[in-house]
This record gives C-alpha cells, sequence and structure tokens, in this order.
C-alpha cells in the first residue's frame, strides 16, 4: 500500500540553521523549482543588506548581477530571440563575468564578514571559467549561502555536489525516507495506552501528525486490530501483525518498505511532545550525511527517533530476539550523529501510568501540534 500524497512539511530557517550546524559543513545552497520558496527562505536566512551578489532577470532583455555592498552592477545576460522554448533565452555575456564578475569576488575575499551571499547561480556560468574558479576561491576563505539554480549541469552540480556544502533542495528537501511508527503490547501500562486520549486526541494520534508531510513512506507496525482501523481511516498504511518483540517489528517493517526508501527513521509512538521540525532537522542532516546514524539528542542524552541509512537495514532485519536498533549503535559508534532537540521533553515516551501522569503535567509552551 502507497502513502497518499501530503503537502510537505517545509523547512524553516531556525530549522535549516540547526540542521546546518549540527552537520558541521561549511556552506549552505538552497535550490528548487520554481515556486519553491527559494527567495523567501534564502531572505529569512540572511536579512536585506547582507554582503554578496544579486541576480534578477528582465524579460526580454537581459540578466544583471549586483554587488549588494557597493551597488554596482553588471549584465551578465542579453536576451536571444532566436532561442527557442520559455526558459533559458540568455546568453552569457562572458565579458562581463570574467572581467567585473571576477572582481567582485576579489572585493568579497578582503572583506571582514564571514558569510557571503550569492542569490543565484545559474545556467549562464556554465561556461565562465574564471567565474567559476572566482566561486571556488571565496569557497576556501568564507562561509558561502548560495541560491543555485535547479538544473542538471557541471557547474551547478559541482557546487551542490561538494563535501562541505550542506544542500536543501526545497521540492524534495527530505529525501527518500520511510518511517516505522511502532506500536507494542503496552504491559507496563497495563493497556492499549496509544488510544488513551492525551490532550484531546489519542496518543498515537501525535506521532501521525508529527511524522505528516516528511517521509515519502510511513507505516505503523501493530499488535492492535484498534490501531490499524485508526490508521486505515486517516489512509495511513498499517501492518498488523501478533509476534511479540521489537526484533520481529523493525523485521516487518524494512520487509514491507525496506526497498523503497534510501533511510528509515523508527519512531515510538508514544513520545508526544517530539516537534516535526526536529524529525525535520534529522532528515536534513540525514540527506547530507547519508552514511550516518542520526538521533535527537538533548545535552548528552540521546533519544528517538533514530534514522538508519539502507547501508544498515540487513543488521537491522537480523537482529537477535528481543533487541532493537540500539544493538546497533553500540556496535557502531562512530557512525552516530546527534541533533539538539529543543526541551528533554521531546524525548520523553510513556511506559507506566506515572510516565502519563508526569507527561499531563508539563506546560503547553512545549506542545507544537
Amino acid at each position: 500500500m502507497n502513502n497518499i500524497m501530503m503537502p510537505v512539511f517545509r523547512p524553516t530557517s531556525d530549522c535549516i540553521w540547526k540542521s546546518f550546524r549540527s552537520s558541521q559543513k561549511k556552506h549552505l545552497v538552497l535550490t528548487g523549482s520554481r515556486g519553491s520558496g527559494k527567495t523567501t527562505l534564502f531572505h529569512a536566512l540572511f536579512p536585506a543588506g547582507t554582503e554578496g551578489l544579486t541576480t534578477w532577470a528582465i524579460p526580454g532583455k537581459g540578466v544583471y548581477l549586483k554587488n549588494n555592498r557597493t551597488s554596482e552592477t553588471i549584465q551578465i545576460g542579453r536576451f536571444d530571440p532566436n532561442l527557442s522554448g520559455t526558459e533559458n533565452r540568455m546568453q552569457p555575456v562572458l565579458e562581463s563575468f570574467c572581467e567585473k564578475g571576477t572582481s567582485f569576488f576579489n572585493f568579497f575575499l578582503n572583506s571582514s564578514e564571514a558569510w557571503i551571499t550569492i542569490d543565484e547561480i545559474g545556467y549562464l556560468e556554465n561556461h565562465a571559467y574564471s567565474y567559476q574558479n572566482a566561486v571556488k576561491k571565496l569557497l576556501a576563505h568564507k562561509h558561502v549561502l548560495m541560491v543555485i539554480r535547479k538544473q542538471d549541469l557541471d557547474f551547478l552540480n559541482e557546487l551542490q555536489n561538494r563535501s562541505d556544502v550542506f544542500a536543501v533542495d526545497l521540492d524534495q528537501p527530505y529525501g527518500n525516507a520511510g518511517c516505522i511508527m511502532a506500536s507494542g503490547q503496552g504491559t507496563r501500562f497495563g493497556g492499549n495506552k496509544l488510544l488513551e486520549a492525551f490532550h484531546g486526541k489519542p496518543l498515537i494520534q501525535w506521532a501521525l501528525d508529527a511524522t505528516a508531510g516528511l517521509f515519502s513512506r510511513r507505516l505503523v507496525v501493530t499488535v492492535h486490530k484498534e490501531i490499524e482501523q485508526l490508521c486505515q481511516k486517516q489512509a495511513i498504511p498499517v501492518l498488523l501483525h501478533h509476534l511479540p518483540f521489537r526484533n520481529d517489528v523493525i523485521r516487518l517493517g524494512l520487509e514491507e518498505i525496506g526497498n523503497d526508501v534510501d533511510r528509515c527513521a523508527f519512531l515510538p509512538s508514544d513520545q508526544p511532545l517530539l516537534k516535526p521540525e526536529s524529525i525535520c532537522s534529522l532528515l536534513l542532516c540525514a540527506k547530507n550525511h547519508p552514511d550516518f546514524i542520526w538521533r535527537p539528542c538533548y545535552e548528552a542524552l540521546p533519544g528517538s527517533p533514530v534514522i538508519f541509512p539502507a547501508s544498515f537495514f540487513e543488521d537491522l532485519k537480523t537482529l537477535p530476539s528481543k533487541k532493537g536498533g540500539n544493538l546497533i549503535i553500540q556496535e557502531h559508534p562512530d557512525a552516530v550523529k546527534t541533533v539538539p532537540a529543543s526541551s528533554l521533553y521531546e524525548l520523553k515516551d510513556i511506559d507506566t501510568q506515572e510516565d502519563w501522569q508526569r507527561m499531563t503535567q508539563v506546560p503547553h509552551c512545549f506542545f507544537s501540534l
């Protein structure tokens, strides 16, 4: 069963900054199709007046590049009526790129600012080789925020694929990620806690809402017929089973969706105060560091969800009886990276009646849904 397509949960500027800092990368790239929100997000990340370059087009005339600090403007593209189609009808003005454009970057190399912005880099730059070298020199000496046009061109791909670049594609910001939400026996609680009303909705609904719009595949794995029915009413894929242990849940879930995703988050369904923004940050980091295991933490305390890349799927499917993903984490500590949670409450789950009572006393300012 496939997920019903839902609107993507858009990463906010705060979410991107937290993810970027956690990644320990040097540069930040925004890309996406027209109307994806690149410009809006760019200005949220860096307010007007930041040192850098701005590019804009006048239809039927040309493309222009401005040094934001000096206001000096040059023409880098010239409209060519002989070119067909509705896009890419500008010819590069290579002498402008190679002379004035390159000098703009030399100007910023001598700036005291740590961050330089470039809005945007596109197809006109693809053959302006001295200009490209000036961009690379700037990347070696400064932190750079770049908006990059979404086209399959050598220079644009080179910039986005640099090991020191944190890239956010607003069309698919989280990549091809899956999520398995576990619904256990509820033995310590004394019943099916996930259907108990927590601040106005069933406990499991908090997990369902927090993950909406973030994953290409979601799956609830449960032993409870009532949970199956709740998920079916919302068109959320669900797998009903009768096996007793955590390793069973992990194996069954991965057998169902593992071939369709590049990474998978494992989320307990009894963690109601986990924020979508925290999941968003984990997914952004996991996409930019695809070989690592990612999890949230508060100070030195790690928590869930945990995102495993596909390279660990076979190990997860063959976990010993009663064991969970923590066994893999213990065996591969150098492969684990963390993103800070906004509060300790985000990481708290509900296993017992005492846990439930404590969580109901949490101030409402820690709720986000």
